[in-house]
């Protein structure tokens, strides 16, 4: 029994880190490509200001109206934001569908300072025609002046 190894018939064993590499940046570019960017979208308002008592805290299932400086309504819940504009028609419906049965949920209209006042007037009226019972507007603290 010879148990020496015959040095011709040794292969070499290597490792070869190429292909490795290869399959690796077909990951990292498909993984890149596939992953999702979510931009949000959010809605420029600029509060009018005004002095006065702050509400007492918010209730979490407030439901928040908000309308742009155009006069476009966008309705927001602790659920969900919509980022959908509303007309009048749909507003009223949307506003059914949020409120269901319980017309004590707080309705907050959060409008621009510079929203017509139409459009705030419009949203009030379908607010109550809906059924809601505590209606806000939301306003920002004036700044102190220099």
């Amino acid at each position: 029994m010879d148990f020496r190894r015959n040095k011709r018939s040794r292969s070499s064993v290597e490792i070869n880190f190429i292909p490795m590499i290869d399959v690796l940046l077909v990951l990292l570019i498909f993984f890149i490509v596939t992953t999702t960017f979510t931009h949000e979208t959010g809605i420029n308002i600029n509060l009018p200001e005004a002095k006065g008592e702050p509400a007492a805290e918010t209730d979490s299932k407030a439901i928040t109206l908000l309308i742009d400086k155009q006069g476009n309504y966008f309705v927001s819940t602790s659920e969900k934001e919509s980022g959908r504009k509303l007309d009048s028609d749909n507003l009223k419906q949307e506003l059914a569908t949020i409120m269901g049965n319980s017309p004590q949920t707080p309705f907050i209209i959060s409008a621009d300072g510079l929203t017509p006042h139409q459009a705030v007037i419009k949203a009030l009226d379908l607010a109550s025609q809906v059924g809601f019972k505590h209606i806000a507007f939301a306003t920002k603290e004036p700044e102190p002046a220099p």
